[in-house]
């Protein structure tokens, strides 16, 4: 009953505040999540936006101590990689955006796991011809790319920190040495039904000595994973690329029936890319991404898209603004799905995707109602690629860090799919990062698909984190989430609730998610409520009963007088905190 009266309290609320901007039509009450107060700093001092508790303190120290953004990013994937091992860790990749205060330069690290130098484009094909279950592949040592995440993390370290390295890892030896209490999330992954908690490393890992399943309020205890920041805070980042960290890698990947190939040599040879974020103007603004095979690309896409709408006149109680919401999307995602992947290994064609010629021409798809998917656009440049066959789930996290400086990290990070592949060494979970590949390479017109798998290559990654800067160039805002292929959706909602329909940071986030893609539609039902799903569905968007979107949106926003405003997404458990 507390619940209920809560969601009717801020459902309430919101209707009073929002009502002015649904004008345009009827106005339809939202049952919002349970409400948290937008975070501040005041004046702007600090903050972390972060999925989990304990991951914000560590972050919230080392900016105490004088550390910078990048600092902290460190020592938050370090206590993420324990406590939350389900979305990210030491054994995945990641894309970071920098911005630093002094020269507004944005900066995108790309952490993203690699392909081994053993990798074909068959190997996710079964002996028939046909694509391997996608749950037979994503358990196999195969599925496991070089991890990104801790020698990108060193490079951005090296550029952007102030404080040593080793000292970066004290809160996550602390609480894998000593324990920490299992969250109510972890606990639910650790007993439901994804494959990977059932296969051995997991299962040995969370069963406890009397022979049961760790629960919410346990005290799990990580000897090994302890030893491993201890090493890589030490020797640094080749702790993790060369020893016995490595050998451990290697060997475990190469267990079991569909042994994957990763050598020491590719270990070693790892290398992550930096450079200028791509960046866009929007409105008065300009938004930030990674540059490809992220799909950041996409999100401006689709909001320079509305910016031929009139979605900025309406607000999150009418219907056809959520209409025009899933029209965008389902634009978005064709082009991103046909064109994007490793521009090392395929034309990705950035300038035409984002010429504002081409960009007004897809933006005539986006009606008040929803018919038949849009298809593929032919922007300038576009090479001849097939129909994309790429499967991604959502195993993944994001948080905001803004240091006393005014520099601030952006970050999504993850091991792919719910604890990676399952396999463990090291105390931290391998991804299944080459899952992210599509396993049919050629399609039947003999087109390749822009994300086929190569030796080296990188697969796309829908893992998106946005930096916003103003008119003056300065940082505005950042946002970011996990999802899999619905984290460009998430995004974008969070960045129309924001810049369209002047919400703050935690309502921004706390908004229904709506994912639209190609004849696929899927949202938050209950958020909703019956009277906008029956308003959507005569429009055409088909979200059903019992549908849920479990978001984890992340964002920090710059408020006059210089306050800075966080959010952290109520589906999970993350906060957002000041100094």
């Amino acid at each position: 009953m507390r619940r209920l009266a809560s969601l009717l309290a801020l459902s309430a609320a919101l209707q009073l505040s929002l009502a002015p901007l649904a004008a345009h039509a009827e106005s339809i009450p939202l049952a919002m999540p349970t409400p948290r107060p937008a975070a501040t700093s005041t004046p702007a001092k600090g903050m972390v936006a972060a999925a989990n508790p304990l991951a914000v303190e560590a972050g919230l120290r080392v900016l105490r101590d004088g550390g910078s953004a990048v600092d902290a990013a460190v020592a938050i994937q370090a206590v993420l990689s324990l406590v939350e091992p389900q979305s990210s860790g030491l054994g995945g990749g990641a894309f970071l955006m920098v911005y630093d205060a002094k020269s507004g330069k944005v900066t995108a690290y790309d952490g993203r796991e690699t392909a081994p130098s053993g990798a074909t484009p068959d190997m996710f094909m079964g002996p028939d011809g046909k694509p391997l279950p996608f749950v037979k592949a994503l358990l196999s040592g195969r599925s496991s790319g070089v991890p990104g995440a801790v020698a990108m993390l060193a490079q951005a370290q090296k550029e952007h920190g102030k404080v040593a390295w080793s000292t970066l890892f004290k809160d996550a030896e602390t609480l894998a040495a000593d324990g920490f209490v299992v969250s109510p999330r972890l606990a639910g992954m650790i007993a439901g039904r994804a494959p990977q908690a059932s296969q051995p490393d997991a299962v040995k890992y969370f069963t406890k000595p009397d022979g049961t399943r760790y629960k919410a309020g346990d005290v799990l205890k990580n000897p090994a994973y302890a030893e491993t920041v201890r090493r890589i805070a030490a020797e640094g980042p080749s702790a993790m690329y060369e020893g016995p960290i490595a050998q451990a890698i290697v060997d475990r990947v190469h267990e079991g029936e569909l042994p994957g190939s990763i050598s020491l040599e590719d270990l070693k040879a790892y290398k992550p890319r930096s450079g200028a974020a791509l960046c866009r103007p929007w409105k008065v603004y300009t938004v930030c991404v990674p540059n490809p095979q992220s799909s950041g690309l996409a999100v401006i896409q689709a909001l320079q898209m509305l910016e031929h709408t009139d979605i900025g006149k309406r607000g999150p109680t009418d219907p056809v603004a959520w209409t025009l919401l899933a029209q965008a999307e389902r634009v978005m995602y064709a082009d991103r799905d046909r064109y994007v992947g490793d521009p090392s290994f395929v034309r990705v064609p950035v300038e035409g995707l984002l010429d504002p010629k081409y960009v007004a021409e897809r933006a005539k798809l986006i009606t008040d109602k929803a018919g038949a998917a849009p298809p593929f656009g032919q922007p300038k440049g576009a090479p001849k690629v097939g129909v994309d066959m790429t499967h991604e789930p959502g195993g993944t996290t994001h948080f905001v860090v803004a240091d006393t400086a005014g520099n601030v990290v952006s970050m999504t990070t993850t091991v792919e799919s719910i604890f990676g592949n399952g396999r463990m060494v090291g105390g931290f979970f391998l991804n299944n990062q080459l899952t992210d590949f599509s396993f049919s390479p050629v399609e039947k017109d003999g087109a390749p698909a822009a994300n086929a798998i190569a030796a080296g290559k990188r697969p796309r990654s829908s893992m998106s984190p946005l930096i916003v800067l103003d008119k003056k160039g300065k940082f505005l805002a950042a946002v970011g989430s996990p999802g899999g292929n619905a984290i460009l959706s998430y995004n974008l909602k969070a960045m129309v609730g924001l810049f369209y329909w002047n919400l703050n940071m935690q309502q921004a986030v706390s908004l229904p998610n709506l994912v639209a893609r190609g004849e696929s539609f899927s949202g938050d039902a209950d958020l909703f409520g019956p009277e906008m799903l029956a308003a959507l569905n005569a429009r055409g968007v088909g979200v059903k009963v019992g549908q849920l979107e479990t978001s984890g949106l992340q964002g920090v926003i710059v408020r006059p007088g210089n306050v800075l405003e966080g959010g952290a997404d109520p589906r999970r458990e993350g906060v957002a905190k000041g100094l």
